[in-house]
């Protein structure tokens, strides 16, 4: 039997309105959740039996803000504010969240991309304190039990992570468990779902990786990964236990690599509520990238012509969110798939290679590439020139690859080329914005996955849109779990895209930038959660209420959003 040592209080809208803490004495500083530290009032503190546990000052959570703003000044590197945010956040929830949410364009690229991939890296070496769930083989058969360990916590989030497809880094066997809580601290921060509703989980079935395995310090399972059969039965047990013990929770699955991507969502799409972000959140905000450049253009998505350089979960992800979207601007599957070309390290990809499965929904007919006569004809720039791209996007990770003859040939075709260099970090970015500034005399669209500062150009200067997923995924989830909804569809993301889009404004578009800045996070994830919950009405998938809240919405839209709205959770003390 668990000992409650605090215990939440829930609204009829499933916000938390309070918590009751059963602990006394130092006790009560040790839980994150319920842990005010310096800003126990002196009530709280006799209440609480804490007296004599803290220095006299009661602060604020204002001034608690304001120094630890001070300390984050004081470090020299991202990876050293990284620490010491995951370590605020291990102390005092609601202090660590409020201090991102007090500059969220500075803080979101250290607990997030770019600075997580470093953490991911160095995870076995500054491990402080355990956060979420580890499975392996050894544990995987008590999944279940394991799981029961969250259930007072009202899970309604989680992010799966199996930390093979880690950013541009590769397999990092337990190290992935950064990326969720990265993932996890973004639902909060965008969408209000509050940090105990949330649950990161890592599937470590071992490493691949030789830097890891021969590290005395690696604390993940120190056995090859398992693959086929094997691993099949590994994520079957977790899938099993996961449905069984958190039926209507949200499962997120984050950086599996390649195929497995594809093969694990679509294997579990109707056993769990689930989606890939690195798929279909990639497609989304690539998207309401491209939606916000036909407003500059003024032209539509069926007249352009699309290159993904970089085959991979993202890039196929965002094939797939363009060929909806083209299919449902009047276009048949036929003639959509015609305006989308994929490139990998072979070049164009065709038909007549042996293709792993997920490449080959866009594969062409070598026999219709009349330009194609020789291997050495398979080139990005030949591409470009020959199937007159239009919009030209970056998932490969390949530094530098959309030179100057690339970008140049995609103006042949276009008055205001799209450029979108979307890979992460800014090391592996396609091409630097303000080079392609220079190349095109400012006239292409230029958009990137990575932050990267203003570019001046002709005595002007131009924000950098970063075409961020914690745009979609956080709101998407919100909209998910609010409405009921019992699967995740595909027009979910193209309705987070249009959400996005239409919060690029006016001023915006008139210079040419393609994505709202992230200080609007949480505006457009309240937004991107109404359209989802819509759709989800729409199609009929919903229980006809929300699991975690007792107010019915009953379908309506108008109760829906109030729903939405109430739900969420804000950094701020009981």
């Amino acid at each position: 039997m668990q000992i409650k040592h605090y215990e939440f209080e829930y609204g009829q809208y499933g916000e938390t309105l309070g918590v009751s803490i059963s602990l006394r004495g130092y006790h009560v500083l040790r839980y994150n959740y319920i842990s005010k530290g310096t800003a126990f009032t002196m009530d709280e503190r006799v209440k609480l039996k804490l007296n004599g546990y803290l220095p006299p000052r009661v602060k604020t959570l204002a001034e608690q803000i304001h120094s630890s703003l001070d300390i984050i000044d004081k470090k020299d590197t991202d990876i050293e504010k990284f620490i010491y945010i995951r370590s605020l956040y291990d102390r005092n929830v609601v202090l660590a969240h409020a201090v991102i949410a007090s500059d969220v364009i500075r803080f979101l690229p250290i607990i997030y991309t770019p600075t997580v991939g470093l953490a991911c890296q160095l995870y076995s070496t500054m491990f402080r304190k355990a956060n979420g769930i580890h499975l392996y083989p050894g544990n995987i058969d008590q999944a279940e039990d394991i799981l029961r360990n969250y259930t007072a916590q009202d899970i309604r989030v989680a992010v799966v992570t199996d930390n093979q497809g880690i950013l541009g880094i590769g397999d990092q066997g337990a190290g992935g468990m950064p990326i969720c809580l990265g993932k996890l601290m973004l639902y909060t921060q965008g969408a209000g779902i509050a940090p105990w509703h949330c649950l990161p989980i890592s599937l470590d079935v071992g490493t691949d990786n030789n830097t890891l395995l021969d590290d005395p310090n690696y604390l993940g399972h120190r056995e090859a990964r398992l693959t086929g059969q094997a691993y099949d039965a590994f994520i079957d047990k977790f899938v099993t236990a996961f449905k069984r013990v958190f039926p209507n929770a949200l499962c997120q699955w984050e950086d599996f690599s390649k195929q497995t991507a594809f093969d694990v969502r679509d294997k579990y799409l109707d056993t769990v509520i689930s989606f890939n972000d690195d798929i279909q959140g990639t497609g989304s905000i690539a998207l309401a990238g491209i939606l916000a450049a036909m407003k500059v253009k003024k032209e539509k998505m069926t007249d352009q012509v699309y290159l993904i350089h970089g085959a991979g979960a993202g890039g196929i992800g965002i094939a797939e969110q363009i060929q909806t979207e083209l299919m449902e601007q009047g276009m048949d599957e036929k003639e959509a798939d015609a305006r989308i070309f994929t490139l990998d390290s072979r070049g164009v990809v065709t038909s007549d290679r042996d293709l792993e499965a997920y490449k080959i929904k866009f594969a062409k007919d070598p026999e219709k590439l009349t330009w194609l006569k020789k291997p050495e004809d398979n080139t990005l720039v030949n591409v470009v020139k020959n199937e007159k791209v239009t919009v030209l996007i970056g998932t490969s990770g390949q530094p530098g690859c959309f030179t100057k003859e690339v970008v140049e040939a995609v103006g042949e075709h276009t008055h205001r080329p799209v450029v979108l260099p979307l890979s992460n970090p800014t090391t592996k970015t396609e091409a630097l914005p303000k080079d392609i500034y220079e190349w095109t005399d400012g006239k292409a669209l230029v958009a990137t996955g990575s932050p990267f500062d203003p570019v001046e150009h002709n005595g002007k200067s131009y924000r950098i849109g970063q075409m961020n997923n914690a745009f979609v995924f956080p709101g998407a989830g919100l909209g998910i779990v609010a409405s009921g909804a019992t699967c995740v569809l595909p027009v979910f993301f193209s309705a987070a895209a249009h959400a996005v889009a239409e919060f690029v404004n006016e001023a915006d578009i008139k210079d040419g930038i393609l994505c709202p800045p992230l200080d609007q996070l949480k505006e457009v994830s309240l937004e991107v959660a109404r359209r989802v919950g819509a759709e989800a009405i729409k199609a009929g998938v919903t229980r006809n209420d929300c699991p975690f809240s007792t107010y019915k919405h009953n379908n309506d839209l108008g109760r829906l959003n109030l729903l939405i709205d109430k739900m969420r959770w804000h950094p701020e003390y009981f």
